[in-house]
């Protein structure tokens, strides 16, 4: 098993909010099967840490990149940084919304961040480290996105328009790709157990809940990396569609503004890294 992740993908991989939270979890377990890894994130401190944790562990080289990935220029940096290495797999992780309120009460700015980092930077992500892997004609490209992606709703205005955008991104590569040795997987999560979840229940967001583990996320996801274009984890079918089913639109936005799934009955999912 270890082999087999940078035998079918390549040696190197890249975990873009990779310093803690789901983001050091895809590491981890990335580095207990053989890849090399690089890092990005904002936080230095934390970043180095993290790093020095997984070469003691592990064994693997591991080099970080410091980025705000919210920045113009942030991706045509990292490819400048890799530009030596084969990176087989790319992790989007960078995204997280730590918080969900009303569309007005948030700055313009914050919400311009906010769709830089999911969109633009996630598909500018895409295109300059999914060619080369198109071109040698193997790779994979995890693009971590959200049950909010599912339907509009109260206080998700932005963020779920923004995982929305990821997962019709994540499964459209998949298509063009899938036939030229490019997995693709749209990892669709609900809430998880990480630093920024827990600092956004702390700052009032509501209880905490049943949460998924990061490690199992990770090694979840990397185990069926070949099984895209979507997985969502924690489903019973877990390559299925939306967990609104046959839902109308209109039911579907009010569904997920009670903050209730039709399906679960139980809080719809967003995904904070």
């Amino acid at each position: 098993m270890a082999e087999t992740l940078t035998s079918t993908y390549g040696p190197w991989g890249i975990v873009a909010g990779g310093s803690d939270g789901i983001g050091a979890a895809f590491a981890h377990a990335m580095a207990s099967r053989g890849m090399n890894v690089v890092l990005v994130a904002r936080r230095v401190p934390v970043l180095e840490a993290s790093a020095a944790d997984i070469r003691a562990r592990y064994g693997v080289e591991v080099r970080t990149v410091p980025l705000d990935l919210s920045t113009p220029g942030a991706l045509s940096a990292l490819e400048r940084a890799a530009s030596d290495l084969e990176v087989g797999l790319f992790v989007y992780n960078a995204g997280g919304d730590d918080r969900s309120t009303a569309f007005l009460d948030k700055d313009l700015d914050t919400h311009l961040q906010l769709v830089h980092r999911n969109c633009a930077a996630v598909l500018e992500a895409a295109y300059r480290f999914g060619a080369p892997m198109v071109a040698r004609k193997r790779g994979a490209m995890v693009l971590v996105t959200s049950g909010a992606a599912w339907a509009g709703g109260a206080t998700r205005a932005a963020y779920g328009a923004t995982k929305a955008f990821d997962l019709i991104l994540a499964e459209s590569l998949w298509a063009e790709w899938r036939t030229c040795g490019v997995d693709v997987l749209g990892l669709v999560l609900g809430r998880t157990d990480t630093p920024s979840l827990r600092r956004a229940l702390d700052g009032g967001a509501g209880p905490l809940g049943q949460l998924a583990d990061p490690n199992d996320v990770a090694e979840e996801a990397l185990d069926h990396l070949a099984d895209g274009p979507t997985w969502i984890y924690g489903s019973d079918a877990p390559t299925g569609g939306s967990p609104f089913g046959g839902l109308n639109r209109r039911d579907a936005v009010l569904a997920m503004s009670r903050g209730t799934s039709a399906h679960t009955a139980t809080e719809v999912p967003s995904t904070e890294r």
